[in-house]
């Protein structure tokens, strides 16, 4: 369950506590909000080497860190704080250093999540936590974090949730629930709508299949909006991966493939995350989504696609699937005329082997004004971006002896012809962003947890926040 933060004015002294020490040490704490015996415990630990400690006294936990405002490290003193935490605990308080607290409050959040759907035991193992108090908080500030949390939360929930539940009428279904009540309106296509558009990609890549495909559209207008033109997002929406008839090579490629809608999940919980947070910025997003199956009549290696825009591709792999669903939705996004285009996906293992799992390749041919200001706001809220080149002469490798495209380049940058690729699909300012290593991880890392993260979700809402017309 997600914790509320919340600002407090009044201190509980038998709370357990985050005590937040900055350069000025304990004198700049208000004391009379501390329990007399746990001033001797602070007054050692600022003199000493160390950044982080605790302490329990009874049945109270006392944490304390020193803190520096708008770090990272702030927000990792929130996941350990919930690495130590006892599980039965129901509220904390944060105190001290006022710039740093909500950071390690939205790490603690952060770290609280758990995905216990499918648990028998989730009663016994799951979180207590459910209120951080911040001493003297800015509400707003409070208000935006609590929001953004909100959408992770969910964006996690999608990534983490099973192709058994998750199919592409069920993710359409999610979309309408959770975003209709918070102001956005949501249109889903079902498969005669896509076949009657032509939208090849995605009918290709549905064809081996049991499940239909969605297309679902998601537009946020508020009355006020920055930009005369719609920013307008694409999302992945690969609900399970098999690979096709190029069928993975290995069982364990395919356990995490439940992950392949990670695009989706990072778009859809922006646009959660832009209407409750009443960003001023006109979106529209737009989630192309099917599982990709070897099976009935799929799509093979050889064939060609005629896809929505009129371009033809000629499939060189089944498992360059994506691409081929995100082609279809960037060529249809043109009609909204946007003045930016920006998509997500897991996309590719070479941008996950080119650099890991914590960040993400970005690339595009957008102002770099523009890119520049993405990737400062990943850099603000640590969901940092690689940006990497994008010269016409990676597109070589897509070109095609019998079509106009090939959907899959040589063994090399792959990761940049697939953005090459994508690039023919749209006639408006374009940014690419592979999440292929961040959205889910196989091993905990920090507040970012095990299984699906949500990444993109806190980049894109300060990107947004920060917008304004045309950058």
């Amino acid at each position: 369950m997600q914790p509320e933060i919340y600002s407090k004015q009044v201190a509980d002294i038998a709370a357990c506590q985050v005590i937040l020490l900055d350069e000025r040490g304990v004198d700049a704490l208000k004391t009379e909000r501390i329990p007399s015996e746990v001033i001797a415990f602070l007054n050692e630990f600022s003199g000493s080497k160390e950044d982080f400690d605790f302490v329990k006294t009874g049945k109270q936990w006392i944490f304390v860190a020193k803190v520096k405002s708008h770090s990272e490290k702030n927000r990792m003193y929130g996941y350990q704080v919930r690495k130590k935490l006892e599980k039965a605990v129901e509220e904390i308080e944060i105190t001290g250093a006022e710039g740093a607290a909500i950071e390690v409050a939205e790490g603690l959040a952060l770290a609280n999540y758990q995905f216990l759907k499918y648990r028998s035991d989730r009663q016994e193992k799951e979180f207590s936590l459910r209120k951080i108090a911040v001493l003297d908080g800015n509400e707003k500030e409070i208000e935006i974090v609590n929001n953004t949390i909100r959408a992770v939360y969910w964006s996690r929930d999608l990534v983490n949730e099973p192709h058994s539940y998750l199919t592409a009428t069920q993710l359409s279904k999610e979309i309408e629930e959770k975003l209709a009540p918070v102001g956005v309106h949501v249109t889903v296509l079902e498969k005669h709508q896509i076949e009657s558009l032509k939208l090849g990609g995605l009918i290709a890549v549905n064809l081996g299949s049991e499940e239909p495909p969605t297309f679902s559209v998601i537009e946020y207008k508020p009355d006020a909006a920055v930009n005369k033109q719609p920013v307008v997002l694409v999302g992945k929406g690969i609900v399970y991966d098999t690979g096709g008839l190029s069928l993975k090579p290995t069982a364990h490629s395919m356990d995490i493939m439940k992950s392949d809608m990670g695009g989706a999940a990072c778009m859809v919980g922006t646009m959660m995350s832009v209407a409750l947070n009443k960003l001023p910025v006109h979106v529209i997003c737009i989630i192309p989504a099917t599982d990709n199956r070897p099976g009935k009549n799929a799509y093979a290696p050889g064939d060609v696609i005629t896809m929505y825009n009129g371009k033809t591709v000629e499939v060189k792999n089944t498992d360059a699937e994506g691409r081929m669903v995100l082609a279809d939705a960037l060529s249809y996004g043109d009609k909204y005329s946007p003045e930016l285009v920006i998509d997500a996906a897991t996309l590719t293992g070479a941008a996950v082997r080119a650099i890991g799992t914590r960040a993400a390749c970005v690339m595009g041919n957008a102002a770099q004004e523009v890119i520049d200001n993405l990737v400062a706001a990943g850099n603000e809220v640590h969901e940092r971006l690689v940006q990497l080149p994008f010269w016409d002469e990676y597109a070589e490798e897509m070109k095609s002896d019998i079509a106009d495209l090939n959907n899959l380049g040589g063994p090399y940058a792959g990761m940049i012809t697939a953005g090459k690729f994508l690039e023919h699909f749209t006639k408006n300012p374009y940014i690419h962003i592979d999440i292929a290593g961040p959205a889910f991880l196989e091993a905990e890392d920090g507040y970012r947890g095990k299984g699906g993260t949500g990444t993109g979700v806190r980049l894109l809402t300060r990107f947004l926040a920060n917008y304004t017309d045309g950058k």
